[in-house]
């Protein structure tokens, strides 16, 4: 499946999600949500995933995580804040750009409308 075609699942269950428990939760239970939705949609991911930093021909384990990174081709960086910052959309970019990915969804699930809080990130896509 294309990255689009995945945003696209994603997106909805993100909809679903939303819809159901409305704003205000953490982060940690819209990701467990999430994971559920995709895991009941028989996708493949990955959460928590670790990112090391290449530096110098040295790799670093900094402590980067990714939330969710489904079928090694869309990054999933969840939020919950009353406005994303500048900085969460350079966050995921750097992501993309670690993994080689093409497209990252970044989410806040903490608006009204869920699709106030959906930005799609792409890295050469």
């Amino acid at each position: 499946m294309t990255e689009n075609g995945l945003s696209k699942i994603v997106v909805d269950c993100c909809f679903k999600i939303h819809t159901t428990l409305g704003p205000g939760l953490l982060e940690s239970v819209y990701e467990e949500v999430l994971c559920y939705e995709l895991n009941k949609r028989s996708l493949n991911f990955s959460r928590q995933l670790g990112l090391p930093v290449v530096y110098d021909d040295i790799k670093m384990d900094l402590g980067f995580r990714t939330d969710v990174i489904v079928d090694n081709k869309v990054i999933i960086e969840i939020k919950s804040v009353e406005s994303v910052a500048p900085v969460h959309y350079k966050q995921l970019l750097t992501y993309l750009r670690l993994t080689t990915l093409k497209l990252g969804l970044l989410i806040n699930f903490n608006e009204v409308l869920i699709k106030n809080g959906i930005q799609r990130i792409v890295n050469n896509l």
